[in-house]
């Protein structure tokens, strides 16, 4: 997870959108090795050619250039309720974790970051669901036409608990995360043998790419059986024909009639889970056997490429937002650089800053408190 320090020079809203347009376009320029993951996780995906380049193209070619970016729109759209419930939840249980002193120990800061990432998911957790759905998918016979047309759909059809299936799997998932997370940070300074107070900027990106690939590594067996716990049967029919549409980019080599027998009619078009399970635990086991250890962290490949250049543009967008907004309230001289306006007090708030040019021009400080 990427964290910024907080700028005073900045408005909350200025801070939530600038946030909000830098995870965007990180989501949205690596939204096809994202689809590559979850195509791998699930089970789609199977044969000789399963590397993320092989899965693209077969998706490409089976329906065309738009389906690389399937269910980004919704990835999109969940990242601001996520973002503020996720800094709420922090900010709470920051106070938990501290003492008296008003200390906090570098474990429970990374405790309280791992269990307000996990409120936040289990919040928004059916559009996580309803994004694996749209991915999953075929664009050209699509099942769900959207968040609003899927959301109501599975509720129809599959109740309201199917919106939450897999979710137990996030809160187990949260301990190897953590667990990596601390890891790392205990062994920066053997890393890069000095100080963490004088890391330069492409040390601390690089702690960045190195916690994120730690920490999905340890918890993608959670994950990848929860992308399959999305997909999962609610019902098994045997008079309902597998959907012709799986096979525009499955491999010969993968079994419809013997992967139907884990789907659910209600799924798009079969959704491709290639093992048969009961439940979370069973999932872990039938995937061992089905595919060996190493079938758990399917998918892992698209997902560790995704890191550098996720967190690259994720940093590079949210400090060139971040510019212009410093412009717009005068600490900087252009938004192209850093070079700071001479006179200006940088330690001022934005509403103080806009008073103290007020009462230079008008001679008259407005201030709704009344001032000793």
């Amino acid at each position: 997870m990427a964290t910024w320090r907080r700028d005073g020079r900045l408005t909350g809203g200025q801070r939530l959108l600038c946030a909000g347009l830098a995870g965007a376009l990180s989501l949205s320029l690596t939204a096809p090795l994202e689809l590559a993951t979850v195509l791998a996780q699930v089970g789609v995906v199977r044969g000789h050619a399963r590397g993320p380049w092989a899965t693209g193209h077969r998706v490409w070619r089976a329906e065309g250039p738009r389906a690389l970016w399937k269910g980004n729109a919704v990835a999109c759209l969940r990242l601001f309720p996520c973002s503020v419930v996720q800094l709420a939840a922090y900010r709470k249980f920051v106070v938990m974790f501290t003492d008296d002193l008003g200390h906090i120990s570098q474990w429970s800061s990374i405790m309280a970051g791992s269990l307000a990432g996990m409120v936040s998911t289990i919040v928004t957790y059916p559009t996580d669901l309803i994004k694996t759905r749209l991915i999953v998918q075929n664009m050209l016979e699509p099942s769900y036409r959207g968040l609003l047309h899927a959301f109501s759909t599975i509720y129809q059809q599959e109740g309201f608990l199917a919106l939450y299936r897999g979710v137990s799997l996030t809160v187990v998932g949260a301990l190897p995360f953590s667990a990596g997370s601390l890891l790392v940070h205990m062994n920066l300074e053997k890393i890069w043998n000095g100080p963490r107070d004088q890391f330069s900027l492409p040390q601390n990106f690089a702690n960045v790419c190195l916690a994120a690939a730690v920490t999905q590594t340890l918890s993608f067996p959670f994950e990848t059986v929860k992308r399959k716990m999305q997909v999962r049967s609610v019902s098994i029919s045997s008079n309902i024909k597998p959907s012709m549409s799986l096979l525009l980019y499955t491999p010969v080599d993968f079994d419809p009639i013997t992967a139907h027998k884990a789907q659910s009619p209600y799924l798009p078009h079969s959704g491709g889970v290639d093992v048969h399970f009961s439940g979370a635990v069973d999932c872990f086991r039938q995937i061992v056997k089905a595919q060996g250890i190493l079938g758990l962290w399917n998918g892992l490949t698209a997902n560790l490429l995704k890191i550098a250049p996720y967190f690259g543009i994720m940093f590079s967008t949210f400090e060139f937002c971040k510019r212009i907004c410093l412009y717009q309230n005068g600490y900087i001289l252009s938004p192209l650089s850093y070079k700071l306006t001479p006179g200006v007090d940088q330690s001022l708030q934005p509403q103080e800053l806009r008073e103290l040019k007020k009462f230079f021009k008008t001679r008259k400080l407005k201030s709704k408190k009344p001032t000793l």
